[in-house]
Protein backbone atom coordinates (compact mmCIF):
# COMPACT_ATOMS: atom_id res chain seq x y z
CA UNK A 1 0.00 0.00 0.00
CA UNK A 2 0.87 3.37 -0.50
CA UNK A 3 1.70 4.85 3.21
CA UNK A 4 3.76 3.61 5.90
CA UNK A 5 1.94 2.43 9.21
CA UNK A 6 3.04 1.25 12.71
CA UNK A 7 -0.02 -0.64 15.03
CA UNK A 8 1.19 -1.82 18.68
CA UNK A 9 4.47 -2.35 19.89
CA UNK A 10 7.69 -2.39 17.19
CA UNK A 11 11.24 -2.50 18.05
CA UNK A 12 13.09 0.89 17.31
CA UNK A 13 15.42 -0.92 14.81
CA UNK A 14 13.49 -3.99 12.61
CA UNK A 15 16.00 -7.15 12.48
CA UNK A 16 16.67 -6.88 16.44
CA UNK A 17 16.12 -8.65 19.95
CA UNK A 18 12.61 -7.56 20.45
CA UNK A 19 11.51 -9.47 24.16
CA UNK A 20 8.65 -10.16 26.13
CA UNK A 21 8.14 -9.03 29.51
CA UNK A 22 9.16 -12.79 30.83
CA UNK A 23 12.14 -12.37 29.10
CA UNK A 24 11.90 -14.73 26.16
CA UNK A 25 12.12 -13.13 22.32
CA UNK A 26 9.28 -12.12 20.16
CA UNK A 27 9.15 -13.77 16.54
CA UNK A 28 9.69 -11.49 13.66
CA UNK A 29 7.61 -12.09 10.41
CA UNK A 30 8.26 -10.61 7.15
CA UNK A 31 5.39 -10.37 4.78
CA UNK A 32 6.64 -8.98 1.30
CA UNK A 33 5.58 -8.37 -2.34
CA UNK A 34 7.40 -9.61 -5.34
CA UNK A 35 10.38 -11.73 -3.95
CA UNK A 36 11.67 -8.59 -1.25
CA UNK A 37 11.44 -5.92 -4.40
CA UNK A 38 7.91 -4.79 -3.29
CA UNK A 39 5.63 -3.49 -0.75
CA UNK A 40 6.06 -5.44 2.74
CA UNK A 41 5.17 -5.43 6.86
CA UNK A 42 7.09 -6.25 10.06
CA UNK A 43 4.77 -8.68 12.00
CA UNK A 44 5.96 -9.42 15.87
CA UNK A 45 4.33 -12.50 16.85
CA UNK A 46 3.95 -14.20 20.38
CA UNK A 47 4.60 -17.82 19.40
CA UNK A 48 5.95 -19.54 16.34
CA UNK A 49 4.24 -18.49 12.58
CA UNK A 50 5.60 -21.41 11.49
CA UNK A 51 4.52 -23.67 13.83
CA UNK A 52 1.86 -26.24 12.82
CA UNK A 53 0.86 -29.89 13.95
CA UNK A 54 -1.36 -31.21 11.23
CA UNK A 55 -1.94 -30.50 7.40
CA UNK A 56 -5.17 -31.97 5.93
CA UNK A 57 -6.64 -31.45 2.27
CA UNK A 58 -9.55 -28.75 2.49
CA UNK A 59 -12.21 -30.08 -0.69
CA UNK A 60 -12.43 -26.77 -2.05
CA UNK A 61 -16.41 -25.26 -3.73
CA UNK A 62 -16.85 -26.30 -7.46
CA UNK A 63 -13.86 -23.44 -9.11
CA UNK A 64 -14.54 -25.79 -12.65
CA UNK A 65 -15.30 -23.11 -15.54
CA UNK A 66 -17.48 -23.28 -19.13
CA UNK A 67 -16.46 -21.36 -22.00
CA UNK A 68 -18.02 -18.52 -23.61
CA UNK A 69 -18.93 -20.42 -26.31
CA UNK A 70 -20.53 -19.43 -28.99
CA UNK A 71 -20.08 -15.88 -27.73
CA UNK A 72 -22.95 -14.60 -26.17
CA UNK A 73 -23.79 -11.38 -24.02
CA UNK A 74 -25.51 -12.75 -20.29
CA UNK A 75 -27.53 -11.81 -17.91
CA UNK A 76 -26.38 -13.42 -14.30
CA UNK A 77 -29.26 -13.07 -11.58
CA UNK A 78 -27.20 -13.03 -8.61
CA UNK A 79 -29.97 -12.64 -5.77
CA UNK A 80 -31.04 -16.47 -7.09
CA UNK A 81 -28.25 -18.55 -6.01
CA UNK A 82 -28.95 -17.48 -2.20
CA UNK A 83 -32.63 -18.64 -0.57
CA UNK A 84 -33.15 -16.98 2.94
CA UNK A 85 -32.35 -19.83 4.70
CA UNK A 86 -29.39 -21.04 2.74
CA UNK A 87 -28.13 -17.81 2.97
CA UNK A 88 -28.40 -17.76 6.82
CA UNK A 89 -26.33 -20.79 7.51
CA UNK A 90 -23.43 -19.77 5.06
CA UNK A 91 -20.40 -18.45 5.51
CA UNK A 92 -18.32 -15.77 3.40
CA UNK A 93 -15.11 -18.58 2.57
CA UNK A 94 -16.69 -21.65 2.38
CA UNK A 95 -20.07 -21.05 0.49
CA UNK A 96 -18.84 -18.63 -2.04
CA UNK A 97 -20.11 -19.73 -5.29
CA UNK A 98 -17.93 -19.19 -8.36
CA UNK A 99 -19.84 -17.10 -10.91
CA UNK A 100 -17.13 -16.40 -14.08
CA UNK A 101 -13.55 -16.63 -14.17
CA UNK A 102 -10.16 -16.82 -15.89
CA UNK A 103 -6.28 -17.23 -15.32
CA UNK A 104 -5.91 -13.93 -13.65
CA UNK A 105 -9.43 -13.60 -11.76
CA UNK A 106 -12.24 -15.19 -10.33
CA UNK A 107 -15.47 -13.37 -9.17
CA UNK A 108 -17.91 -15.10 -6.82
CA UNK A 109 -21.00 -14.09 -4.71
CA UNK A 110 -22.25 -15.21 -1.43
CA UNK A 111 -24.90 -14.28 0.89
CA UNK A 112 -23.72 -15.20 4.34
CA UNK A 113 -25.14 -14.97 8.61
CA UNK A 114 -22.47 -17.54 10.22
CA UNK A 115 -18.89 -17.00 11.11
CA UNK A 116 -16.13 -17.84 8.83
CA UNK A 117 -13.52 -20.16 9.37
CA UNK A 118 -9.99 -18.55 9.84
CA UNK A 119 -8.83 -18.19 5.69
CA UNK A 120 -5.84 -17.37 4.24
CA UNK A 121 -5.83 -16.67 -0.27
CA UNK A 122 -2.06 -18.16 -0.83
CA UNK A 123 -2.83 -17.33 -4.67
CA UNK A 124 -3.78 -13.62 -4.78
CA UNK A 125 -5.21 -10.35 -2.91
CA UNK A 126 -8.63 -10.55 -2.79
CA UNK A 127 -11.03 -7.50 -2.94
CA UNK A 128 -14.54 -7.89 -1.56
CA UNK A 129 -17.28 -5.22 -1.85
CA UNK A 130 -20.10 -5.39 0.64
CA UNK A 131 -23.26 -5.14 -1.45
CA UNK A 132 -25.93 -5.69 1.68
CA UNK A 133 -25.52 -5.84 5.30
CA UNK A 134 -21.86 -5.59 7.59
CA UNK A 135 -19.66 -7.59 9.16
CA UNK A 136 -16.69 -8.03 11.29
CA UNK A 137 -13.04 -8.49 9.41
CA UNK A 138 -10.69 -9.78 11.76
CA UNK A 139 -7.26 -10.19 10.19
CA UNK A 140 -3.65 -10.57 11.78
CA UNK A 141 -3.24 -7.04 11.30
CA UNK A 142 -5.89 -6.01 13.17
CA UNK A 143 -9.93 -5.53 13.06
CA UNK A 144 -12.20 -3.59 9.92
CA UNK A 145 -15.31 -3.25 10.19
CA UNK A 146 -16.58 -3.19 7.04
CA UNK A 147 -20.42 -2.08 5.95
CA UNK A 148 -22.69 -1.53 2.77
CA UNK A 149 -20.57 -0.32 -0.10
CA UNK A 150 -17.58 -0.92 1.62
CA UNK A 151 -14.17 -2.40 -0.63
CA UNK A 152 -12.21 -4.74 1.75
CA UNK A 153 -8.66 -5.57 0.66
CA UNK A 154 -6.87 -7.97 1.44
CA UNK A 155 -3.43 -8.67 0.68
CA UNK A 156 -2.46 -12.78 0.13
CA UNK A 157 -1.70 -14.87 2.50
CA UNK A 158 -3.42 -12.57 4.93
CA UNK A 159 -5.05 -14.76 7.70
CA UNK A 160 -8.29 -13.69 8.04
CA UNK A 161 -12.22 -14.46 8.83
CA UNK A 162 -15.41 -13.00 8.72
CA UNK A 163 -18.28 -12.55 11.29
CA UNK A 164 -21.50 -10.88 9.70
CA UNK A 165 -23.67 -8.20 11.08
CA UNK A 166 -26.86 -9.18 12.96
CA UNK A 167 -28.84 -8.73 9.38
CA UNK A 168 -25.69 -10.80 7.24
CA UNK A 169 -23.54 -9.74 4.52
CA UNK A 170 -23.69 -9.90 0.59
CA UNK A 171 -20.12 -9.87 -0.62
CA UNK A 172 -19.01 -10.07 -4.36
CA UNK A 173 -15.97 -11.68 -4.36
CA UNK A 174 -12.98 -10.61 -6.15
CA UNK A 175 -10.22 -13.32 -6.47
CA UNK A 176 -6.70 -12.38 -8.30
CA UNK A 177 -4.04 -14.60 -9.16
CA UNK A 178 -2.32 -11.25 -8.21
CA UNK A 179 -1.69 -8.41 -6.27
CA UNK A 180 -4.84 -5.47 -6.26
CA UNK A 181 -4.00 -1.57 -6.37
CA UNK A 182 -4.52 1.36 -6.58
CA UNK A 183 -4.12 2.85 -10.96
CA UNK A 184 -0.11 3.91 -10.84
CA UNK A 185 -1.77 6.72 -12.79
CA UNK A 186 -3.02 8.19 -9.96
CA UNK A 187 0.46 8.00 -8.08
CA UNK A 188 3.15 9.63 -7.65
CA UNK A 189 6.57 7.54 -8.22
CA UNK A 190 6.93 7.57 -4.70
CA UNK A 191 3.58 6.21 -4.16
CA UNK A 192 1.24 9.31 -3.09
CA UNK A 193 -2.05 9.95 -4.61
CA UNK A 194 -1.88 12.40 -6.59
CA UNK A 195 -4.13 15.68 -7.01
CA UNK A 196 -6.54 14.04 -10.19
CA UNK A 197 -7.12 10.88 -7.98
CA UNK A 198 -10.60 10.61 -7.11
CA UNK A 199 -9.73 8.98 -3.75
CA UNK A 200 -7.07 9.47 -0.98
CA UNK A 201 -5.06 8.32 1.66
CA UNK A 202 -7.78 9.75 3.60
CA UNK A 203 -10.76 7.41 2.48
CA UNK A 204 -8.51 4.60 3.09
CA UNK A 205 -9.61 3.06 6.54
CA UNK A 206 -6.75 0.54 7.97
CA UNK A 207 -6.71 -1.41 11.16
CA UNK A 208 -6.37 1.04 14.23
CA UNK A 209 -4.74 -1.79 17.12
CA UNK A 210 -3.48 -4.96 17.15
CA UNK A 211 -5.98 -7.83 17.92
CA UNK A 212 -4.44 -10.58 20.54
CA UNK A 213 -6.07 -13.46 20.64
CA UNK A 214 -4.95 -17.00 22.65
CA UNK A 215 -5.20 -20.40 21.93
CA UNK A 216 -3.74 -23.25 20.61
CA UNK A 217 -4.22 -26.10 17.78
CA UNK A 218 -6.31 -23.14 15.68
CA UNK A 219 -7.18 -24.67 11.95
CA UNK A 220 -6.73 -22.31 9.36
CA UNK A 221 -8.57 -23.01 5.76
CA UNK A 222 -5.57 -22.31 2.79
CA UNK A 223 -6.56 -21.82 -0.90
CA UNK A 224 -2.63 -22.03 -2.76
CA UNK A 225 -1.55 -22.88 -6.04
CA UNK A 226 -2.08 -27.05 -7.31
CA UNK A 227 -3.44 -29.02 -9.60
CA UNK A 228 -7.21 -28.80 -9.12
CA UNK A 229 -9.44 -26.85 -11.06
CA UNK A 230 -7.80 -23.94 -12.25
CA UNK A 231 -4.41 -24.72 -10.61
CA UNK A 232 -6.37 -24.28 -7.23
CA UNK A 233 -6.56 -26.35 -4.14
CA UNK A 234 -7.08 -26.25 -0.50
CA UNK A 235 -5.14 -26.97 2.89
CA UNK A 236 -6.81 -27.23 6.31
CA UNK A 237 -3.53 -26.43 7.98
CA UNK A 238 -3.26 -26.64 12.03
CA UNK A 239 -1.25 -24.09 14.17
CA UNK A 240 0.07 -24.88 17.63
CA UNK A 241 -0.35 -21.25 18.29
CA UNK A 242 -3.20 -18.73 17.30
CA UNK A 243 -2.24 -16.67 14.64
CA UNK A 244 -3.47 -13.70 15.90
CA UNK A 245 -0.97 -13.59 18.44
CA UNK A 246 0.80 -10.26 16.92
CA UNK A 247 1.61 -7.61 19.41
CA UNK A 248 2.71 -5.27 16.80
CA UNK A 249 3.80 -4.88 13.29
CA UNK A 250 4.85 -1.80 10.67
CA UNK A 251 5.59 -1.36 7.40
CA UNK A 252 3.37 -0.42 3.70
CA UNK A 253 1.72 -3.72 3.60
CA UNK A 254 -1.63 -4.24 5.28
CA UNK A 255 -5.32 -4.85 4.54
CA UNK A 256 -7.83 -1.61 3.99
CA UNK A 257 -11.15 -0.68 3.49
CA UNK A 258 -12.69 1.80 0.72
CA UNK A 259 -16.15 2.55 0.71
CA UNK A 260 -17.60 3.59 -2.91
CA UNK A 261 -18.99 6.68 -1.53
CA UNK A 262 -15.92 8.21 -1.19
CA UNK A 263 -14.92 8.06 -4.95
CA UNK A 264 -15.24 11.61 -6.34
CA UNK A 265 -16.79 11.12 -9.79
CA UNK A 266 -15.19 12.71 -12.90
CA UNK A 267 -17.47 14.31 -15.09
CA UNK A 268 -17.25 16.31 -18.44
CA UNK A 269 -19.65 17.98 -21.35
CA UNK A 270 -19.56 15.02 -22.88
CA UNK A 271 -19.62 11.56 -22.28
CA UNK A 272 -16.28 10.28 -20.43
CA UNK A 273 -15.05 7.01 -20.98
CA UNK A 274 -14.89 3.75 -18.61
CA UNK A 275 -11.25 4.59 -17.08
CA UNK A 276 -12.21 7.88 -15.70
CA UNK A 277 -14.55 5.45 -13.21
CA UNK A 278 -11.64 2.92 -12.46
CA UNK A 279 -10.49 2.23 -8.48
CA UNK A 280 -8.37 -0.61 -8.51
CA UNK A 281 -6.08 -3.02 -10.74
CA UNK A 282 -4.79 -6.56 -10.90
CA UNK A 283 -2.55 -8.11 -13.30
CA UNK A 284 -4.48 -8.52 -16.61
CA UNK A 285 -7.53 -6.68 -15.18
CA UNK A 286 -9.75 -3.46 -13.79
CA UNK A 287 -12.32 -2.90 -11.38
CA UNK A 288 -14.14 0.79 -11.71
CA UNK A 289 -17.84 2.04 -9.80
CA UNK A 290 -19.98 3.78 -11.75
CA UNK A 291 -21.46 6.29 -8.88
CA UNK A 292 -24.04 8.68 -8.60
CA UNK A 293 -23.08 11.92 -10.49
CA UNK A 294 -23.93 14.68 -12.80
CA UNK A 295 -24.15 13.95 -16.07
CA UNK A 296 -22.90 15.33 -19.24
CA UNK A 297 -23.52 19.23 -20.25
CA UNK A 298 -22.77 19.80 -23.45
CA UNK A 299 -26.35 21.03 -24.84
CA UNK A 300 -26.48 17.90 -27.23
CA UNK A 301 -24.87 15.40 -25.48
CA UNK A 302 -25.82 11.95 -24.77
CA UNK A 303 -25.53 10.77 -21.38
CA UNK A 304 -25.97 6.94 -21.33
CA UNK A 305 -22.78 5.40 -23.15
CA UNK A 306 -22.16 5.08 -27.07
CA UNK A 307 -21.74 1.71 -28.39
CA UNK A 308 -18.07 0.17 -28.30
CA UNK A 309 -16.42 -3.11 -29.13
CA UNK A 310 -14.43 -4.20 -26.30
CA UNK A 311 -11.44 -5.56 -28.84
CA UNK A 312 -8.81 -6.70 -25.60
CA UNK A 313 -11.35 -7.12 -23.07
CA UNK A 314 -14.73 -8.54 -21.19
CA UNK A 315 -16.72 -6.18 -19.35
CA UNK A 316 -18.49 -7.71 -16.01
CA UNK A 317 -20.95 -5.35 -14.62
CA UNK A 318 -22.48 -5.82 -11.76
CA UNK A 319 -25.65 -3.80 -10.40
CA UNK A 320 -25.68 -2.79 -7.10
CA UNK A 321 -27.66 0.62 -6.37
CA UNK A 322 -29.71 3.28 -7.92
CA UNK A 323 -30.89 2.41 -11.53
CA UNK A 324 -28.83 2.20 -14.13
CA UNK A 325 -30.24 4.01 -16.91
CA UNK A 326 -28.03 2.59 -19.91
CA UNK A 327 -29.71 -1.29 -18.89
CA UNK A 328 -33.04 0.08 -19.12
CA UNK A 329 -35.76 -2.58 -20.51
CA UNK A 330 -33.02 -5.22 -20.46
CA UNK A 331 -34.62 -7.14 -17.55
CA UNK A 332 -31.39 -5.80 -15.27
CA UNK A 333 -31.94 -5.10 -11.63
CA UNK A 334 -30.16 -5.08 -8.70
CA UNK A 335 -28.10 -8.14 -8.09
CA UNK A 336 -27.86 -8.46 -11.58
CA UNK A 337 -24.40 -8.93 -13.76
CA UNK A 338 -24.06 -8.35 -17.02
CA UNK A 339 -21.33 -10.08 -19.28
CA UNK A 340 -20.47 -8.20 -22.42
CA UNK A 341 -17.22 -10.42 -23.90
CA UNK A 342 -14.95 -8.78 -26.23
CA UNK A 343 -15.52 -9.16 -29.89
CA UNK A 344 -19.05 -8.05 -29.00
CA UNK A 345 -20.39 -4.27 -29.78
CA UNK A 346 -22.72 -3.69 -26.79
CA UNK A 347 -24.32 -0.18 -25.39
CA UNK A 348 -27.57 0.99 -23.98
CA UNK A 349 -31.02 -0.49 -24.72
CA UNK A 350 -31.89 1.35 -27.99
CA UNK A 351 -34.95 2.84 -26.09
CA UNK A 352 -32.53 4.30 -23.09
CA UNK A 353 -31.02 6.75 -25.48
CA UNK A 354 -33.80 8.89 -26.29
CA UNK A 355 -35.03 8.64 -22.36
CA UNK A 356 -31.68 9.97 -21.28
CA UNK A 357 -31.49 13.03 -22.80
CA UNK A 358 -31.63 16.13 -20.93
CA UNK A 359 -30.70 14.25 -17.80
CA UNK A 360 -29.00 16.23 -15.42
CA UNK A 361 -27.63 13.45 -12.94
CA UNK A 362 -27.64 9.49 -12.46
CA UNK A 363 -28.44 7.65 -8.97
CA UNK A 364 -26.69 4.60 -10.24
CA UNK A 365 -24.23 1.97 -8.42
CA UNK A 366 -22.79 -0.13 -10.39
CA UNK A 367 -18.84 -2.14 -9.79
CA UNK A 368 -17.27 -3.26 -13.32
CA UNK A 369 -14.83 -5.57 -13.80
CA UNK A 370 -12.95 -5.53 -17.11
CA UNK A 371 -10.25 -8.96 -17.75
CA UNK A 372 -8.04 -8.95 -20.92
CA UNK A 373 -8.43 -12.56 -21.23
CA UNK A 374 -12.01 -14.35 -22.18
CA UNK A 375 -13.87 -14.89 -18.76
CA UNK A 376 -15.57 -18.64 -18.42
CA UNK A 377 -18.79 -19.50 -16.45
CA UNK A 378 -18.64 -20.80 -13.29
CA UNK A 379 -21.21 -22.98 -11.79
CA UNK A 380 -23.34 -20.57 -10.13
CA UNK A 381 -22.90 -18.08 -13.07
CA UNK A 382 -24.36 -21.12 -14.92
CA UNK A 383 -27.55 -21.65 -12.65
CA UNK A 384 -28.09 -17.96 -13.00
CA UNK A 385 -28.35 -17.29 -16.88
CA UNK A 386 -31.43 -15.45 -17.83
CA UNK A 387 -30.80 -17.14 -21.06
CA UNK A 388 -32.85 -13.79 -22.90
CA UNK A 389 -30.80 -10.57 -22.60
CA UNK A 390 -28.66 -11.43 -25.52
CA UNK A 391 -31.61 -10.95 -28.05
CA UNK A 392 -32.97 -7.82 -25.77
CA UNK A 393 -31.34 -5.36 -28.15
CA UNK A 394 -33.48 -6.56 -31.10
CA UNK A 395 -36.18 -7.70 -29.71
CA UNK A 396 -36.20 -11.24 -31.24
CA UNK A 397 -34.64 -14.40 -31.55
CA UNK A 398 -33.91 -16.11 -34.69
CA UNK A 399 -36.00 -18.95 -35.57
CA UNK A 400 -38.61 -18.30 -32.07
Amino acid sequence: MVFYRQVGQVPPKRHTQFRKPDGGLYYEELMGEEGFSSDSSLLYHSGVPSAIVDSQVWDLPDLATTPNHPLTPRHLKLHDLFAPEAAAAANVVEQRRLVLGNGDVRISYVAAGRPSPYYRNAIGDECVYVEKGSATVETVFGVLEAAEGDYVLIPRATTHRWLPGPDGVSAYCIEANSHIAPPKRYLSRYGQFLEHSPYCERDLVTPASVFVVEGNDVEVLVKHRGHGAAGIVGSRMTYATHPFDVVGWDGCLYPYTFNVSNFEPITGRIHQPPPVHQVFEGNNFVICNFVPRKVDYHPLSVPVPYYHSNVDSDEVMFYCGGDYEARKGSGIGLGSISLHPGGYAHGPQPSAIEASLGAESFEELAVMVDTFRPLELGEGGAVVDDGAYAWTWSGRRLND
